[in-house]
């Protein structure tokens, strides 16, 4: 059971009393009748045929409230699109798979891409930016959860309380981050946002002084869960990265965009336990490695906007400041580890702070050499002002390969 402290500047939604997930769902069909939901799921062929996804749909098919499933596929050729078809054809409510290799969707991405308002890299942002697109497209949603598709400890309550605050008609919350302790197997995992992003926010809060901004990501007890829910008006203008900095993008976009009271975090679920990534300590293009980088660079980027300047001395101190305060996070998770009766091995976790620290000077080159890099999708609102009737092209063509692939 979570406790009631309200740390940070951003208002912390916990769980008290284990509600039952009934109840929340009665209130959430009743909330529907005045705001429709949806779900955007972003998916990789691969994930329909592992352990966590098929269990995922078993719990979706119970969901009474949803009016609309939006469902981003990854890296499949036309066999396994029609596969995806029928695996997901026995979800209850409308539901429509982006078939992102595809022909027609390829080629509205072409179009876009020769305007330079297409994604430049492949990867889950690109998908949940179409995803978003098609769910404007739609208009079937007003209030729209996503979550990741690897989750094995899957139940539907994630769901309810993920999406509650943006449905419940007499909040006035527009965003919403999902977060849970990241306990499983008897260990404690999240390396990356315990290791990296929580001490490298507390060392640039050493090194730059106080900043609102840096307060304000520190106050997310989770930053990097997959998991958040928003009304649909924030789909019009949010920028958001391709990369691995996608979390980390799109709560620096809620903080650029709204109110910090219209912003909230949930607590959703006791135990949380997905696919884990390698470290990838030999290869910067992979694992954990890649995405600390990025990570990183997105944080670089977002303060260089707020009138931040770095150079190569700046990013040696930081990086400095970041070890050691990440070696004392190591010992106080290791306590907390045994005295929970759980395993945290010592060697890896500082393993894996020396190559974060490595990283951060990694990404603060990157972010020298190119500080003109355009990091972000540009959002629905320009590529509509560039081409009007996008929108609908992107539902013709989601329509159309769901009627060719269905009937045949």
């Amino acid at each position: 059971m979570g406790d009631f402290y309200q740390n940070g500047i951003i208002t912390t939604l916990h769980n008290l009393s284990d509600r039952p997930v009934a109840e929340l769902e009665s209130e959430l069909l009743e909330f529907s009748q005045q705001r429709p939901m949806g779900l955007i799921l972003p998916s990789l062929f691969s994930e329909l045929e592992g352990e966590a996804l098929p269990a995922i749909v078993d719990e979706l098919v119970k969901v009474p409230y949803l009016s609309e499933v939006v469902i981003g596929l990854d890296r499949a050729d036309a066999q396994q699109y029609r596969q995806a078809l029928a695996f997901f054809a026995r979800l209850p409510q409308r539901h429509r798979v982006l078939w992102n290799e595809g022909p027609r969707l390829q080629a509205l991405d072409k179009k876009l891409q020769a305007m330079d308002l297409a994604p430049r890299e492949l990867g889950k942002g690109r998908n949940v930016w179409y995803c978003m697109g098609y769910t404007l497209a739609s208009g079937h949603a007003e209030s729209v959860a996503l979550h990741d598709c690897d989750i094995l400890t899957y139940d539907r309550g994630l769901l309810a309380r993920l999406i509650y605050p943006v449905a419940h008609p007499r909040f006035n919350y527009e965003f919403c981050k999902g977060f849970y302790a990241r306990v499983a197997d008897g260990k404690i995992n999240g390396r990356v946002s315990r290791l990296l992003v929580t001490p490298l926010l507390r060392a640039l809060k050493k090194t730059l002084g106080d900043m609102e901004y840096l307060e304000y990501m520190d106050s997310f007890r989770y930053p990097l869960a997959g998991e958040f829910s928003f009304r649909k008006d924030v789909l019009n203008d949010i920028l958001i990265p391709s990369d691995w900095g996608l979390e980390i993008g799109v709560l620096s976009e809620m903080y650029r965009n709204y109110a910090k009271n219209r912003l909230c975090q949930a607590d959703i679920a006791d135990i949380y336990d997905h696919k884990h990534q390698e470290l990838s300590a030999e290869d910067e293009e992979g694992g954990l490695s890649k995405m600390s980088i990025d990570i990183s660079k997105a944080l670089f980027r977002k303060l260089a906007t707020r009138g931040v300047t770095f150079n190569t001395e700046s990013f040696r101190s930081l990086k400095a400041t970041y070890y050691r305060i990440a070696l004392d996070f190591v010992e106080t998770y290791h306590n907390d580890a045994v005295m929970n009766g759980l395993t945290l091995d010592i060697h890896s976790e500082e393993k894996a702070v020396e190559l974060f620290a490595e990283n951060i000077m990694k990404a603060g080159e990157a972010f020298l050499l190119r500080p003109m890099e355009r990091p972000f999708i540009p959002s629905w609102n320009r590529v509509i002002s560039a081409v009007p009737d996008v929108l609908q092209q992107l539902r013709d063509a989601v329509e159309a390969d769901q009627a060719e692939f269905a009937a045949a």
